[in-house]
């Protein structure tokens, strides 16, 4: 009969295991005598009787019990569900160990000795391993000169020539609509339009006449695709649209200003909002006219400066159309504009997090929050909120640049840390490439663009100085990990 431990009795052996790790043998102060662990004996068999806790997922600490583990941690390996754990300790009954990424099928094995004198003993019942949310590469490479030219190609393959690559710019992402395996990125000082391709796996620039090109979206029926183009003279096109009819490939302006940041679609009413790194302009341009009456170019209208010249910042909608959210980029803080159903228009801005011209990084609430650099943004529904009720039930991650980090708004005003800055044991710096655990291990430098697949439940991030697009999804057979880190990314 297998005999299972108390949960008391496991938290002491446990408590016990995470001691012996610092004192490497036991000793008792009045006799002086050492504790004597048994080492392994070959012409006996390896027992695997139990494991505390039962579950959980990667880099959980779990501790083993049984018999004939000996006293040499050197020859004691261990395997769950098939991929070789860390061994942190062993004292002959029990040892210490942390369960490896993607040991999905749970089944523990120990095995003590060397050649002919190993043995092995397992389990009798599988380990419950979690999935857990990880950063992985999708697509892209940096090379050592860091040179890589922008290139159309495979996602992966095993000749470098036939990747894409490139990314080496500021993004900015948007899934189709209609088509949710396309997801479409331009990238700021770079000239191309270019189609992320989940049905064939394929990067592909599909226009090259851009000049600075800093947003995407799309009308509400899908139909056209909207791009905000960042110029420098009030009559150059600060806005214009991409019809699908014509496969993307015709180009009409519809409003002419200068040096603007980004423009988003009213999901509900449709109109346009652009702005103007000028003087912080906020614009509105009506679309349901433009598209039933024809408007000019100039036929928008100011409803408020955000702050003084040159504020740089892109326009998010809640999937309601009740709010937005301004993304003050250079400024390093987020504002939020409610929509008035009435008037058809949003009212003035008011702060939700961060402090102005205060950059720095701090997770909290409101004013306490510090940002640098909070890039670009996407809605995501909570399903914990739709079952409590709440009225917003979506939580904003967005790419906080220069903190080398992907982060979280909650409705309520509250910011936290979602991936990124983890792996602190290699150095003090935030940044870096590392895929991994969110926050224990992945690491990015400057992630600028970011997309949520709901059909997936998947997020992807420009992840700009290290030349890839990375992907933040529940662990996969088939994630891609990188198990050896070349330190010099964290350093250069």
């Amino acid at each position: 009969m297998r005999k299972y431990i108390s949960q008391s009795y496991r938290s002491m052996l446990f408590f016990f295991m995470v001691m012996s790790l610092v004192l490497t043998s036991c000793k008792d102060k009045d006799s002086g005598v050492l504790d004597v662990i048994a080492p392994f004996d070959p012409s006996k068999p390896i027992v695997v009787s139990d494991f505390a806790p039962r579950s959980g997922g990667m880099g959980q600490r779990l501790v083993i019990y049984g018999q004939n583990f000996g006293d040499n941690i050197k020859d004691v390996e261990v395997m769950i569900g098939g991929k070789k754990a860390k061994v942190i300790n062993v004292l002959g009954e029990s040892l210490y160990c942390l369960v490896p990424r993607q040991a999905f099928s749970g089944d523990i094995e120990v095995q003590v000795g060397k050649g002919d004198k190993k043995s092995i003993g397992k389990s009798l019942e599988p380990f419950d391993y979690e999935r857990k949310m990880v950063v992985s590469t999708l697509i892209g490479y940096r090379n050592d000169r860091g040179d890589e030219p922008w290139k159309d190609g495979k996602f992966k393959d095993k000749d470098q020539n036939k990747m894409a690559s490139g990314f080496w710019e500021p993004s900015f992402m948007k899934f189709d609509p209609i088509n949710p395996k396309h997801l479409w990125m331009t990238f700021d000082f770079n000239n191309g339009l270019y189609l992320i391709n989940f049905e064939d796996s394929t990067v592909t620039k599909k226009r090259s006449d851009f000049d600075r090109p800093r947003s995407i979206d799309f009308t509400v029926d899908g139909e056209h695709m909207i791009i905000a183009e960042d110029r420098g003279g009030e009559n150059d096109r600060a806005t214009y649209r991409l019809a699908r009819q014509k496969k993307w490939q015709d180009m009409e302006i519809l409003t002419r200003y200068r040096q603007c940041n980004g423009a988003s679609v009213h999901p509900v009413n449709g109109e346009l909002y652009f702005n103007s790194y000028e003087k912080g302009q906020f614009f509105r341009f009506d679309l349901n006219k433009y598209f039933e009456k024809g408007l000019s170019d100039k036929d928008y209208e100011t409803l408020f400066v955000v702050h003084d010249p040159q504020w740089e910042y892109k326009i998010f909608m809640h999937p309601t159309g009740n709010y937005a959210y301004i993304s003050v980029i250079n400024q390093h803080y987020i504002l939020r504009v409610d929509y008035n159903w009435e008037r058809k228009v949003f009212n003035q801005p008011y702060l939700v997090a961060g402090q102005l011209k205060s950059s720095g990084y701090e997770d909290g609430v409101g004013s306490s929050v510090r940002l640098r650099n909070p890039y670009q943004g996407v809605f995501v529904k909570n399903s914990k909120y739709v079952a409590d009720g709440q009225s917003d039930q979506y939580d904003f991650y967005f790419t906080d640049q220069h903190n080398h980090a992907i982060r979280i708004l909650t409705p309520h005003g509250s910011v936290t840390t979602f991936a990124g800055r983890g792996s602190s044991s290699i150095n003090n710096d935030p940044y870096g490439y590392v895929d991994g655990d969110l926050r224990n291990e992945a690491r990015f430098d400057r992630p600028s663009g970011i997309a949520y697949s709901e059909e997936e439940g998947a997020f992807y991030i420009g992840d700009q100085m290290n030349r890839r697009i990375r992907k933040i999804a529940l662990e996969e057979m088939d994630d891609i990990v990188e198990e050896d880190i070349n330190t010099d990314e964290f350093i250069n």
